[in-house]
């Protein structure tokens, strides 16, 4: 969840950590630090984000070509100047920072007590810290050896970078469980949590594995295992443009990404549909596609947005492709000992590629010998590489922690499958599967007329940013679109909501509805239309306030809601991804309203790279 920078070049190191630290600061941002080395570590941290650590370094001349910066999410520890990383060792000659959690801290530490170690802070990572200085002071031995016997001992996650005092010309970086690419420059190396700290000065990176160790000194970089097995680089070049990660213009990363989904649901199918939209390419599943469509399950699993996306996915591929299907937390499904069959399919879904949870659950399928494959956005992160064979989204760098295009993106893959899947199957014939895939291709130009409401949803946003709960309702495709509505609402504006089925709302939510209840209703002309047409009667008969989702044209919803937002008509499996749209714009401007910050909610980071 951490975000971690570390530099060793010509340049002065502190400008490049503080730049990218606030590149990463989507990945936590309760406090934050940097050190930079000149004779000796010149050491700043602080609770607060990267702005309040520039506000403590201040005037002072923080000069040094060797350096690393943390930004936190904490996990051991309240966020405090103590518990903000880098950590020093008790003796002063290992500083350290680390993304991850060390699970067996607390015996790790009661041993260095009994050896003399104190702690000063309430981390995992200082133990870890006075944990690598213990053996390097009693083994006297190198820094590196120092670390890779240390993490022998160690159980858990980790990225980390290491500087030791005594070996004042060396970064030493590790990882296990949490990601670390390494930036390879003209005589320089960059070390971060991921690309976007390196992007602008080299495209030249290597992605680390589990158990992986760099030790970087001046114009020289060693790999090896932490059991000191040599390893050749792998140098990759980078596909990711400056631009991407910037704001360009908007306010927040946020609307920008909300702004940008008919680009990057376009990017997602580009390539992918035939020109003449006869046929769906999906390369990545080229060689398993026979095992693909002759599967009798197939078990889709996420955690939170893409576990919305996998709902999605669910019902399409029941209805297309004629395969049942189940969905699973991905955190659940890893820990309720659950019966997987070597015929199975397991989809895992996820827009970061590292989420813990998602990367345990791959391993469970993996190890019952069942088919794995990955949906996901970052290229050349966990998910990808730890699975036989999957789609990448293309939606480009997501930054703001609330998820809004990687979502689309993921439904849109799963659409493609679930169309490519029903034809190949038999279940759908040659006119409706060239029907479906043009649908598909009309989805952006359609994003970009709901878009042109913007101006609408602030409206209503205006009349409920003081509410403090809200109910959204959807049937079929748009039950996810609800529980998806409910999140964006929640992450960002700390508004109570919840979404359900619409039919279930007589089951216990109903009891809620009052006039001071606002109630989402999904109501976009489907074969469930006439169904939602009843709960949005049974809603106002309560005096509860009906803000619905609708198809243009429609009059008899319009009459009987207080508010009303249309998307364009379109086929219901491509109606979830125009139905969202809206639901995002109304979060985004509510948290605005509410002086949330919309891009960094509160308790929250993008990539949940820890149990």
């Amino acid at each position: 969840m951490c975000g971690i920078v570390g530099y060793i070049g010509h340049r002065q190191a502190y400008s490049i950590i503080i730049n990218g630290l606030k590149r990463l600061e989507y990945r936590g941002y309760d406090s934050a630090g940097v050190c930079v080395m000149n004779g000796e570590p010149q050491l700043f941290k602080c609770k607060g984000k990267v702005s309040d650590l520039e506000k403590h370094v201040g005037s002072n001349n923080v000069v040094g070509t060797i350096g690393m910066g943390h930004t936190r999410w904490a996990t051991h520890g309240v966020p405090n100047d103590i518990n903000a990383h880098p950590h020093v060792s008790m003796h002063g000659k290992f500083t350290i920072i680390h993304n991850g959690i060390i699970e067996n801290y607390s015996p790790l530490k009661a041993r260095l007590e009994k050896r003399g170690y104190k702690s000063i802070s309430d981390t995992d990572t200082e133990v870890l810290a006075n944990l690598i200085e213990y053996i390097y002071l009693k083994g006297n031995i190198s820094a590196e050896i120092a670390v890779r016997l240390a993490l022998t001992k160690v159980i858990g996650a980790y990225g980390l970078v290491v500087m030791c005092c005594d070996e004042p010309n060396t970064l030493i970086a590790a990882r296990k469980g949490s990601p670390l690419v390494i930036g390879v420059g003209d005589d320089e190396y960059f070390v971060a949590s991921d690309a976007t700290p390196i992007v602008e000065f080299t495209n030249s990176v290597i992605y680390l594995n589990d158990n992986d160790v760099a030790i970087i000194k001046r114009g020289e970089l060693t790999l090896k295992t932490i059991f000191n097995e040599a390893l050749e680089p792998n140098i990759q070049t980078l596909d990711l443009d400056i631009e991407e990660i910037e704001k360009g213009g908007f306010e927040h990363f946020m609307l920008k990404e909300i702004f940008e989904q008919p680009r990057s649901i376009h990017d997602t199918f580009r390539g992918r549909i035939s020109q003449d939209l006869n046929e769906i390419h999906l390369g990545g599943l080229y060689h398993v596609l026979p095992r693909l469509i002759n599967a009798k399950r197939i078990i889709l699993i996420g955690c939170g947005t893409s576990w919305h996306a996998a709902l999605v996915g669910e019902y399409l591929m029941e209805e297309l492709a004629r395969v049942p299907v189940e969905v699973e937390y991905a955190s659940e499904f890893r820990y309720r000992n659950p019966i997987i069959y070597k015929d199975d399919v397991v989809i895992a879904i996820s827009q970061s590629g590292e989420t813990a949870d998602t990367l345990a659950a791959i391993r469970l399928a993996r190890s019952a010998g069942a088919l794995v494959l990955g949906v996901c956005n970052v290229v050349g992160s966990s998910i990808p590489r730890e699975t036989d064979a999957g789609v990448y989204t293309h939606a480009g760098p997501e930054i703001g922690v609330a998820s809004t295009k990687a979502f689309t993106a993921q439904v849109t893959i799963l659409t493609m499958i679930s169309i490519l899947m029903g034809w190949r199957k038999g279940h759908l014939s040659q006119e409706r599967y060239k029907e479906l895939i043009k649908e598909i291709t009309l989805v952006p130009e359609k994003i970009e007329k709901i878009l042109g409401s913007n101006s609408e949803v602030i409206k209503i946003a205006e009349i409920f940013h003081k509410s403090t709960n809200f109910l959204y309702l959807g049937r079929g495709y748009f039950f996810p679109v609800a529980l998806e509505g409910a999140l964006k609402l929640k992450e960002i504006s700390y508004i109570h909501a919840e979404g359900y089925p619409a039919a279930e709302m007589k089951h216990g939510p109903i009891a809620l509805i009052d006039e001071k209840m606002p109630v989402v209703v999904i109501a976009a002309k489907d074969s469930s239309y006439e169904k939602v047409v009843s709960n949005v009667q049974e809603v106002k008969a309560r005096k509860g306030v009906v803000i619905a989702i609708v198809t243009e044209g429609d009059t008899l919803i319009k009459e009987m809601a207080d508010y009303v937002l249309e998307i364009p008509k379109a086929h219901e499996i491509v109606e979830s991804l125009l139905a969202v749209i809206p639901l995002q714009l109304l979060a985004y401007h509510i948290a605005l309203m509410r002086g949330c910050n919309v891009d960094q909610p509160r308790n929250l980071a993008k990539s949940v790279t820890v149990e």
